[in-house]
């Protein structure tokens, strides 16, 4: 079986706002990408995100961003973890999905699949799982009361 993942949480904040702060390079730097963000994600787009924890920026690819309900982005992975995709490229497909819910607050779904099923493939897999967990976390944290919950977290 393919390893595969989804996390969700639920954010105080009406869907518009969640998908911006997604989606807007200086807002998903103030509680993800510890190293900055450079790029809006909109459709078409290749962006790089940077992590003081995991240095090196990372090129992100927008499949597609449809604003304010999902984004589906590319990223690459080792040989060993990763499938090679349509375009013969190691990348794993992210898929963040934002509901509005019923009370004002955004369901946020992300889920990523893409990997080998080996070992490598499992281990990486479970390692992106822990930091999407995270990223759902930093943004409730961010978004909600205005904390920086990853700094300071990793190292």
């Amino acid at each position: 079986m393919m390893p595969k993942f989804t996390v969700r949480g639920r954010i105080a904040r009406p869907v518009a706002d969640v998908f911006e702060a997604v989606t807007d390079p200086a807002v998903l730097s103030e509680f993800f990408t510890t190293g900055g963000a450079r790029g809006r994600l909109e459709t078409g787009a290749v962006v790089t995100w940077d992590f003081h924890d995991f240095p090196g920026a990372f090129p992100v690819h927008v499949v597609e961003a449809e604003p304010p309900r999902h984004i589906l982005l590319r990223w690459g992975g080792d040989e060993a973890a990763v499938l090679a995709d349509a375009e013969g490229e190691h990348r794993t497909l992210v898929t963040l999905a934002f509901e509005p819910l019923e009370d004002g607050r955004t369901l946020v779904q992300i889920s990523e699949e893409g990997w080998s099923e080996t070992p490598e493939g499992l281990k990486a897999s479970y390692g992106n799982c822990e930091g999407w967990t995270g990223m759902l976390a930093a943004m409730k944290a961010w978004l909600e009361h205005g904390v920086r919950l990853r700094e300071g977290f990793y190292k």
